[in-house]
């Protein structure tokens, strides 16, 4: 799940400066930032591997700001460098960002912009892509963030073609993460990337992760294909849209999924024209109203295969859509892989005796049969047996709601 056009973007990429190393990795930190994002890039590029076959980084941990900087826990921290020492980095590491509503400091955004000039490599993990897109580094380029702050990030930042379903997004010299355990992914993606597939995998194996999760957008020279890509999606929408008048019409919208309505009937709601209601929607979510209501009803559908037995068919008339056929050609977009697949491979990895509803048609009833394998939307074959998938299950009531019940946009 990663987008990777390092092939369309390396020929402008600029040639580091002669005072810049490639082995040097420079970790930028904030006072308030959270502790677990701030250590992946430290963990990663500074600590000696040599001895597991992978080459050695040279970390340089450098403040942003005056200090102690002040952590998780009320942890206080010391940089041992200052913003100075970013002018030897090969590599800039922004792990994260204290607030998506406050400013970084406009002397750490400078020191990041001249780094960019001399070619050296820009990464910002999560909450990072904020201080990156102050920066002026992500506009006009593909980025991803944390989902829950995607909407956030595309509103305040609209030259920035935000998409918070990817795991990272390799642009060449600017790359970006979503939350936590995605930042790993680009850290590895980054020694995969300088070191090769060898490297990477020695350090997953001693980081115990993972070498790959999911693995691109199928874009020329990306480290994947389509058939290995794996969507998470969530229902939340940026916290700004609480305390405004659209937000009693999306709450409406996400009661009703199991309805059949369309954008015109949603702008009605809200007494404004298609046209208004359009542009005022993009305004406070930075998605189109269309494309975030089938979202919606797609998410809809991926809950509804995991916790019922209702038929493929039945599911898309419980999410809204017009035809199966509709259903599938959304899902297939969104998560890489047909409703049947998704619903066999998410109960092939479910624990042996954890409740499952039965499996139906296709890969799922091979499944249920105990017949081979089948293949995870990562593109992973499992082996499964008819002891995987338990004869119990569970139905939700007729309208649906026993299927979590969405909340307002912004929380969890």
């Amino acid at each position: 799940m990663s987008h990777d056009s390092t092939a369309v973007s390396e020929a402008a990429v600029r040639k580091l400066s002669g005072r810049r190393r490639k082995e040097i990795v420079a970790v930028l930190l904030f006072s308030g930032g959270p502790i677990f994002e701030s250590s992946i890039p430290l963990s990663v590029f500074g600590i000696d591997r040599q001895d597991a076959g992978v080459p050695r980084y040279r970390l340089l941990v450098c403040a942003g700001e005056e200090g102690p900087l002040r952590t998780t826990g009320g942890l206080e921290l010391s940089a041992p460098h200052g913003l100075d020492a970013i002018g030897r980095a090969g590599t800039v590491v922004v792990p994260a960002w204290r607030s998506i509503t406050s400013p970084p400091p406009e002397q750490a955004l400078d020191v990041l912009r001249r780094a960019h000039e001399e070619g050296a490599r820009i990464v910002g993990l999560c909450t990072g892509a904020f201080v990156l897109a102050a920066a002026g580094l992500l506009d006009g380029r593909p980025a991803t963030t944390h989902w829950m702050y995607a909407p956030t990030l595309a509103k305040r930042y609209p030259s920035v073609h935000v998409d918070p379903r990817e795991l990272f997004v390799d642009d060449g010299d600017v790359l970006t993460s979503a939350g936590t355990g995605a930042g790993i992914d680009l850290c590895l993606h980054i020694v995969r990337s300088d070191h090769g597939n060898e490297a990477a995998n020695a350090l997953a194996r001693r980081l115990v992760v993972p070498p790959r999760r999911g693995g691109g957008t199928g874009h020329a020279g990306g480290a994947g294909g389509g058939a290995e890509r794996e969507r998470y999606l969530d229902r939340s929408l940026p916290e700004e849209i609480g305390a405004d008048p659209l937000a009693e019409v999306v709450a409406w919208a996400l009661e009703h999924l199991h309805e059949q309505f369309d954008v015109e009937q949603l702008a009605a709601r809200a007494y404004m024209s298609r046209r208004t209601f359009d542009r005022r929607f993009r305004s406070l979510t930075g998605s189109a109203p269309l494309q975030w209501l089938i979202t919606q009803r797609v998410l809809q559908a991926q809950r509804l295969l995991e916790t019922s037995d209702y038929s493929v068919d039945e599911v898309a008339g419980r999410c809204g859509f017009r035809s199966p056929v509709a259903l599938r050609g959304h899902f297939r977009r969104q998560l890489g892989a047909s409703p049947a697949a998704y619903r066999a491979a998410y109960r092939a990895r479910r624990p042996q005796g954890e409740k499952s509803a039965p499996a139906e048609n296709g890969a799922a009833t091979a499944v249920a049969q105990g017949q081979g394998s089948v293949t995870l939307p990562s593109g992973e074959p499992v082996a499964v047996t008819a002891s995987a998938v338990p004869a119990q299950s569970r139905r939700p009531a007729e309208n649906g709601e026993a299927v979590a019940r969405p909340t307002l946009p912004g929380r969890r």
